[in-house]
């Protein structure tokens, strides 16, 4: 808590300032001194690097890998990484060199909770049908890793949207809890990384057409079947974008 506030109030200094907060050199023992309860990166991250420290980073920007794309969490700093990288830096006003270093992964650190899911989303609301993430179509690790890459990708969305709160009806399923639903056998909630969002102050149609800037293959809202009081989005093998009422 005290090295969030630490954190948050660098980042006031800066705004009071007008100055952008830059990544003008490698991350050094005196950045670190503050480990984080999550994850901390001990080196800084650009373009040709790769290793377990670039693929946490493209987590945290899963978000941002512009229209129609998604970030490859590989562990390869590639030119899609870089260009989320770019675009992150830009959502919270930092120097947007697509340089991961102290400045990015301070705003990083204020993102995130020791339990490294994004402060504005919990696993428990991505995943209200068991405790422990069995039942799936893939392994309870793999179910709610793939939750917190959608969790990151929500917190994207919801900057996008003004910072005003998401709310979240429904993530994660086994098969036993989507059956008990009338879900899909084919269902991405079975995977954990879909997620159920309600209209909230945005509104149905503003969530379903800024998704698709964040790491969403599927969104299915207002007028698709069973789909006029939620949006729904997922990661799947190929797109599938249908909110027809909202012109997605």
């Amino acid at each position: 808590m005290l090295r969030r506030i630490l954190l948050l109030l660098v980042a006031g200094l800066l705004a009071c300032t007008g100055t952008a907060a830059a990544d003008p050199g490698p991350v050094a023992q005196d950045d670190i001194h503050a480990m984080d309860g999550c994850y901390t990166w001990s080196r800084s991250l650009s373009q040709g690097a790769s290793g377990e420290d670039v693929r946490q980073l493209q987590i945290r920007v899963s978000g941002y890998p512009g229209y129609g794309a998604v970030v490859a969490l590989d562990g390869q700093f590639g030119a899609a990484t870089r260009s989320a990288v770019v675009r992150f830096q830009q959502a919270y006003g930092l120097v947007a060199d697509g340089v991961a270093g102290p400045a990015t992964f301070a705003k990083v650190y204020a993102l995130q909770d020791d339990d490294c899911t994004p402060v504005h989303f919990t696993y428990g609301e991505l995943n209200r049908c068991n405790s422990d993430w069995s039942g799936g179509k893939v392994s309870a690790t793999q179910a709610k890793a793939n939750a917190r890459v959608t969790m990151w990708k929500l917190e994207a969305l919801r900057h996008a949207l003004g910072d005003r709160p998401l709310t979240v009806n429904g993530g994660f399923r086994s098969v036993s809890c989507n059956s008990a639903v009338g879900g899909s056998a084919t269902s991405r909630h079975m995977y954990g990384d879909a997620a159920d969002l309600g209209a909230g102050v945005q509104g149905f149609c503003a969530i379903a057409k800024q998704a698709r800037y964040h790491g969403f293959t599927e969104i299915l809202g207002p007028g698709y079947p069973d789909h006029d009081d939620h949006v729904h989005t997922a990661l799947r093998s190929g797109q599938l974008w249908s909110a027809p009422n909202c012109g997605v």
